[in-house]
């Protein structure tokens, strides 16, 4: 994620518009057409705000207890139609639970819950992440 871990600081994405830029131009540049985003924890900045405005353009999401959940408001989740599987371990007993309150509102969701896995469940329990993943992946179409 832009501005997080070792990536340079950049004030594109800044606001909240400037990351909703940020992941057009990707989409754009890698000519990805519906794509499914899978957003882990900081890059809720990015992807919610994404989904909320274009999840037309998404062929799925899922978030793993994102951050920035709260920021938007019940009505704003109901509008959105784009196939989501909630992912989290249940050990992530913040971020997890907190972003399930919100994002339990998007009208075609599921949730998987990993058991023994924390905040970062794909790697504590890889392969329960994978056949979660894998699952929701080839009910879409």
């Amino acid at each position: 994620t832009p501005g997080y871990g070792d990536s340079p600081p950049t004030g594109t994405v800044a606001t909240q518009q400037g990351r909703v830029a940020f992941l057009e131009r990707i989409l754009e540049e890698l000519g990805l057409r519906r794509p499914v985003l899978v957003s882990p924890s900081m890059s809720g900045r990015f992807a919610l705000p994404f989904l909320l405005l274009h999840g037309d353009r998404l062929g799925g999401f899922v978030p793993i207890a994102p951050v920035g959940t709260r920021d938007y408001a019940v009505g704003q989740y109901r509008r959105v139609q784009t196939p989501t599987l909630i992912l989290y371990g249940d050990r992530d007993t913040h971020l997890g639970h907190q972003a399930l309150q919100s994002l339990r509102h998007l009208p075609r969701h599921r949730v998987a819950v990993l058991p023994g896995a924390g905040h970062a469940c794909y790697l504590d329990k890889p392969g329960d992440f994978h056949r979660a993943l894998l699952g929701f992946l080839g009910q879409l179409q």
